[in-house]
Order: C-alpha cells, then sequence, then structure tokens
C-alpha cells in the first residue's frame, strides 16, 4: 500500500502534543468524523454546525474524537484559479477549536456531476487513516454528511473494519440523492450504513422518498443559549441602529433561498426595513430589483455576516424570514426562535416541526403577497419573546452530543457482537 507522506501528518512529538489521549480502557469510545463540511481559516464559518456537534462529543468522557476535513480541489491549472489557491495557507493538520482536524487534499473533477467524487475521496483517505490507526485506533466512522462522505465513509469502514454512521442534514439528500450520476451512490451508501441519522423527521422521510428503505434516527441540531438570547432586543437595537420594524432574511443569495420574495413581500410593508444577509451570485439581481422597486432607503444587503455577529442582529429583527424552496433544518430557524424572534418560511424541509405553535411564526406559501401577510401579522400582534424562545427549547447542544455518543456506542457495540 502506497504510504501517506509524512510531511502531510503531523510529526511524532507534534502528535504527541497536540493528541491529548487517554489511557485506553473499558467503555471508551474513539470517534474519527468524517465531514466536507468543517470550518478552516479561509471559511470560519463553514460547516460550523458540524463544529459545534463535534466539540460537544469531544467533551463528553470517555470519548476521543478526530477529525478528518477533506478539500477537494480540481487538477491544474484550475487549482491555481484564486477560489481555490485560498486553501495552500490551511495547514494539513491542525487544532482547531478544541478538535484535532486533519485536511487532507483529494481530486475534485469538475463537470462530472459529482460521479467520482467519493471515489476519489476514499482512495486519497486509506493512507491517511492507515496512518492514523497507529495511535488512534479509530472504534466508529461518523460521515457528517449523505455525499461524497457517506459512500466515502462505507468504503472506509469495510477496508478498516469498523462501523459506519452517515448523517443526512438536507442537499445531501435533496441534490445528490436524486442527481442521475450520484443518486445510486448515495442510495448504496444508506443501506450499507450501520446507522443513519437525519436532522429532522421530514429529513429521515426524505431519505425514505430517495429509496433508502431503512430506520432512521432523528438527531436535532443544538443551539448556543450563552450567545442566543443572551442579549435584549433593546439592546440590540441600539448596538445596529435599527429603528422601525426590521425584518432579517439570512442565507446565501441563490434562488432557491427566496430572496427575491421576501423583497418583494417587504416592498408591500411601508415603514418596514429589510436585511438581507449573505454572500451569493444572486447579489447584483438583488440590487437591481432594489432599485426597480424604489425601497433601496429601506433594504440593506449586508454582505456574509461573520456568525458571531448574527446574535445581535436576530435579537433585534421582528420577524426572520426565510422563502426557501427547499431545506433540512435551517439553523436560521432555530437561531431566530431562541433569540426570541419568530420565523416566517415556507412549508419545506423540517419547518414545521420546528414553526409549530403561534409564537413560534408562520408557515406561508412561497410568494410575496403570503410573506407580506404573515409578517405583517406578526408585527401587528407580536408574541411574547419568552414564549419564542420556548419553542427552540428542544434544540440542545448537550442532548445533541450524549444522543450521538449513545448513538455511535450503540453501532460499535452491535459489531463487535
Amino acid at each position: 500500500m502506497r504510504r501517506f507522506p509524512r510531511s502531510t501528518l503531523p510529526n511524532r512529538k507534534a502528535r504527541d502534543e497536540a493528541f491529548t489521549f487517554r489511557q485506553y480502557r473499558s467503555g471508551m469510545l474513539r470517534v474519527l468524523t468524517l465531514s466536507t463540511l468543517f470550518p478552516d481559516g479561509t471559511r470560519p464559518d463553514f460547516g460550523g454546525f458540524v463544529a459545534r456537534q463535534t466539540r460537544g462529543l469531544a467533551a463528553l468522557p470517555d470519548t476521543l474524537v478526530q477529525v478528518v476535513a477533506p478539500i477537494g480541489l480540481p487538477p491544474a491549472p484550475l487549482s491555481l484559479l484564486s477560489r481555490y489557491r485560498r486553501f495552500a495557507a490551511v495547514p494539513r493538520f491542525e487544532h482547531w477549536q478544541g478538535c484535532d482536524v486533519h485536511r487532507p487534499r483529494f481530486l475534485n473533477l469538475p463537470a462530472t456531476q459529482g460521479r467520482w467524487h467519493a471515489s476519489l475521496l476514499a482512495r486519497r483517505l486509506r493512507p491517511l487513516l492507515a496512518e492514523l490507526r497507529v495511535d488512534f485506533p479509530f472504534d466508529v466512522i461518523d460521515a457528517e454528511f449523505f455525499f461524497p462522505d457517506g459512500p466515502a465513509a462505507i468504503d472506509l469502514g469495510r477496508h478498516f473494519g469498523v462501523p459506519v454512521s452517515i448523517k443526512a442534514r438536507g442537499a445531501d439528500i435533496h441534490h445528490w440523492g436524486h442527481a442521475p450520476a450520484t443518486a445510486a451512490q448515495v442510495r448504496a451508501a444508506g443501506d450499507a450504513a450501520d446507522g443513519v441519522l437525519a436532522v429532522s423527521q421530514s429529513m429521515a422521510d426524505d431519505i425514505a422518498a430517495a429509496g433508502i428503505a431503512r430506520p432512521v434516527r432523528v438527531h436535532r441540531t443544538g443551539i448556543d443559549r450563552d450567545r442566543f438570547g443572551a442579549i435584549d432586543r433593546a439592546s440590540a437595537r441600539a448596538a445596529l441602529g435599527v429603528n422601525g420594524p426590521l425584518v432579517v432574511s439570512l442565507g446565501t443569495l441563490i434562488p432557491r433561498k427566496g430572496h427575491r420574495i421576501v423583497l418583494d413581500a417587504v416592498a408591500a410593508l411601508p415603514g418596514v426595513a429589510l436585511w438581507i444577509v449573505g454572500s451569493g451570485p444572486d447579489r447584483d439581481a438583488l440590487n437591481a430589483r432594489v432599485t426597480e422597486l424604489g425601497i433601496a432607503d429601506r433594504v440593506r444587503l449586508t454582505g456574509a455576516m461573520p456568525h458571531r455577529e448574527l446574535p445581535t442582529l436576530l435579537a433585534a429583527a421582528d420577524v426572520m424570514a426565510l422563502a426557501s424552496a427547499s431545506e433540512g433544518l435551517a439553523n436560521a430557524w432555530v437561531e431566530a426562535l431562541a433569540s426570541g424572534t419568530p420565523v416566517v418560511t415556507t412549508d419545506a424541509g423540517a419547518a414545521r416541526e420546528v414553526v409549530d405553535r403561534r409564537a413560534a411564526g408562520r408557515i406561508a406559501a412561497r410568494d410575496p403577497t403570503a410573506f407580506a401577510q404573515a409578517i405583517a401579522t406578526i408585527l401587528s400582534r407580536p408574541p411574547d419573546p419568552a414564549a419564542t424562545m420556548a419553542a427552540a427549547e428542544p434544540f440542545s447542544w448537550d442532548r445533541n452530543a450524549r444522543e450521538l455518543r449513545a448513538h455511535l456506542a450503540g453501532l460499535v457495540a452491535d459489531y463487535k457482537g
């Protein structure tokens, strides 16, 4: 077997310093988390929810975690483009937010619709995982995205003789689970996995709709309650200079997120301001629409906003509106509710599992008139913030970590049994 170049792994001294391994004993669980969604120095908020979940898992007693967060790059000369060149500064190994993280590069072939992503990823990871097992004999592989992580994890689990769990979050099923080039791979991975998790019951139903007929365990996300809900509305509005009703539309600027629908809805509500938070290819089109509607004095496209700034923004808002065509379980829903801000959203993904009471907001049809009516209703009779916050109670990082450990430990026990 080709050995993984030593230069891409920490040397022995660095590993001894970074890997704070406790003496292995009965009940110790060693988890290899595999996630193509994970923050790095160039993308500090990319997959932040996966990083937060991983930190919670690693903090539990008798639990050791190593993270493999691969970065896909196209072959030269495409890899020399600026959007890929930035990854050269990302270390192959680092201690990131309390986690030991390996960041191997793997070949990502463009214009193939993802057909070879998983196989190329697995091929790249086999030698790295063989090296890791010298010091870290992992018991289970926890794949945090269904594609390409899932099929690659199945390959690696079979190779190293350990069970595999795969988690579904949204686009990994909605897109890759139905795309002609990858749907069969997603189905095969789901069928072969020792355990499958979903962020919501609706996501579990979508897994079944993608042709994966097996039990799925719902594993909800968490919320940082020391940040979201820790600032009162008056202070947040003063900090941001907000006067009057404010609607926030949060997400990547792409048609699927429905920012134009929210924009047109707010245009019909005199005196209501709108902040659209995110970056993406629709920015110019949205700016043009703002000019066309003549509401530039009420609309602000902020660009991408660091996650650390969202608690203040969501606390300042009167409504968080998200007109998505599809979702898994949007973190923005939960973060808004935990901030005491009701949500107006479409009947997408787990929306009804989150917006499950009047104090949580409204489910509206995906058109500007319906959104305008729902927003106006909330602005005219705003719910008690405490009642809105209560809708976020089921979402806890402590619970998330405990449930994930129990799930993974159960897979290991069944596998060894």
